[in-house]
Order: C-alpha cells, then sequence, then structure tokens
C-alpha cells in the first residue's frame, strides 16, 4: 500500500467523493447480522476523514444513505438512523477539534426528525471549521438532484426571473445539491463494484474513477493513499489530447 510520504502534495483532489459500499457482505463474512456491518464503518469513515483532512483534501462526500436505500427492510432502516444520529452526536467534537465543517446534501427532509435535529445541530456548532468540508450525502441521489434542479429553476423561469436563452451549465450547477462546491476529481468506491449508483450524476463528468475490492468497514487511510496515487499516475484530458495539454 502507499504510503503517505510517497504521494505529491501538489497534486492532491481538492473534492473527493465516497460510495461507502460492502458493509452487508462484511457482515455476512462475520457471520453478523448487516447493520453490524454499518456499525464497523465506523472506524473507516473517521479514518478517512482525517486521512483526507491531513492530505489537504478540502471537500470530502460521502455516499451515506441513498433515496434507493428507503426500500430496504425497516428495521434495517430505522437501526441506520439512530446509527446516524449517534455517529453524528459522537463525532461532531471530533469535527471540531479538526476544523472540519459538516455539511449535507439530499433530500433531508424525509429523514426522521431526530435525525434532522443533530444534522442541523452540528452544522451549525462547525460552520467555522476551515480546513475541510465534511459532505454527508443523505436520502440522496443523482436523479433526485437533477429534478429539483430542474424545478426550481422552471419556477425561476416562469416567473421571469431566468430567461430561458440565459440557462447555461454553470447556471444549472447553481440549482443543484452541490452549488458552490467544486466538482469531484477522484471517486472511490469500496466493494469492487463497478457502478456509480446513482451518485452525483452530473458533477462526475469528468471525475477520475477508482475501484477497490476492499469492503468498507476495512477501509483504512493507507487505502486513500492507494487512491490518491492512483489519481496522481493519471492524465486528466478533459476532451483534449496528450500534445494540447504539454502546448498548455
Amino acid at each position: 500500500m502507499a504510503a503517505r510520504s510517497e504521494l505529491d502534495t501538489q497534486n492532491i483532489p481538492a473534492h473527493v467523493a465516497v460510495i461507502m459500499d460492502g458493509n452487508g457482505r462484511w457482515a455476512k463474512k462475520k457471520g453478523g447480522l448487516r447493520i453490524f456491518g454499518h456499525q464497523s464503518a465506523i472506524t473507516a469513515v473517521r479514518e478517512t476523514v482525517e486521512g483526507a483532512a491531513e492530505l489537504g483534501v478540502h471537500y470530502l462526500t460521502l455516499y451515506a444513505f441513498s433515496t434507493e436505500n428507503w426500500a430496504r427492510p425497516k428495521h434495517e432502516v430505522m437501526a441506520l438512523m439512530q446509527l446516524l444520529v449517534h455517529t453524528i452526536r459522537q463525532e461532531t467534537p471530533t469535527l471540531l477539534k479538526n476544523s472540519i465543517r459538516l455539511q449535507s446534501i439530499g433530500d433531508v427532509a424525509s429523514l426522521p426528525e431526530s435525525c434532522q435535529r443533530e444534522l442541523r445541530e452540528s452544522i451549525e456548532l462547525t460552520k467555522g471549521g476551515s480546513r475541510m468540508t465534511l459532505v454527508l450525502a443523505l436520502s440522496y441521489s443523482g436523479r433526485w438532484d437533477l429534478t429539483q434542479a430542474a424545478q426550481r429553476l422552471a419556477a425561476d423561469v416562469a416567473r421571469g426571473s431566468v430567461q430561458p436563452e440565459q440557462v447555461t451549465e454553470n447556471t444549472i450547477a447553481g440549482y443543484l445539491a452541490t452549488a458552490g462546491m467544486p466538482d469531484p476529481e477522484l471517486l472511490i468506491r469500496t466493494s469492487g463494484e463497478q457502478r456509480i449508483s446513482n451518485f452525483l450524476l452530473w458533477q462526475l463528468a469528468y471525475t477520475e474513477l477508482y475501484i477497490t475490492e476492499v469492503l468498507w468497514p476495512d477501509f483504512r487511510r493507507e487505502h486513500l493513499y492507494d487512491a490518491i496515487q492512483a489519481y496522481q499516475r493519471r492524465e486528466r484530458r478533459f476532451g483534449k489530447t496528450s500534445e494540447q495539454l504539454t502546448v498548455s
């Protein structure tokens, strides 16, 4: 595995997104219930958050709960919600100590009131954090994001505050849940699955994808270093040729 000292400190992605996958499979391997995997994943979250902040990542977005996850068995969803409340409450002092600001994206209003309350309180308490922004994607999906953006933009067009010919890519980006954030430069997905699972569909247009077989509860900062090292070996062309990049 890569060591922190092997990374190019001048080429750290400003925004890293993570699809935290494999909790259920990890728990099954251990002979436990799926919720055991979710509980055991807290260490992976802590390691990734602290590791990213130490490297100088500005935004870290974690796909914590998708809109599709509501279709899971009710007992698992309720256990996840309780775990979410407990984790936010438990980790807020650490976020404060490390000057990490918490934000969220998604249909937060669909979460239980206890989750919304803990989330609001932690966001308020950590709003002065300047080292890194930790973004929790909760009750989020890329299609939900694009739909709500289209609805809000259509309403502004109907009111006359935006003219159709004024709509650009930047206009649309300003209506997304991630407005004001840079697009992710690196997406990490654990558990080996090769799909983006309805996550940040607009924002991932030119993101570098890194897929690891490691199940999320086993993910540690050394695995984060591996992902960033792989990112640093790639040539990001954004549709241009290698020759064009050399000239510029």
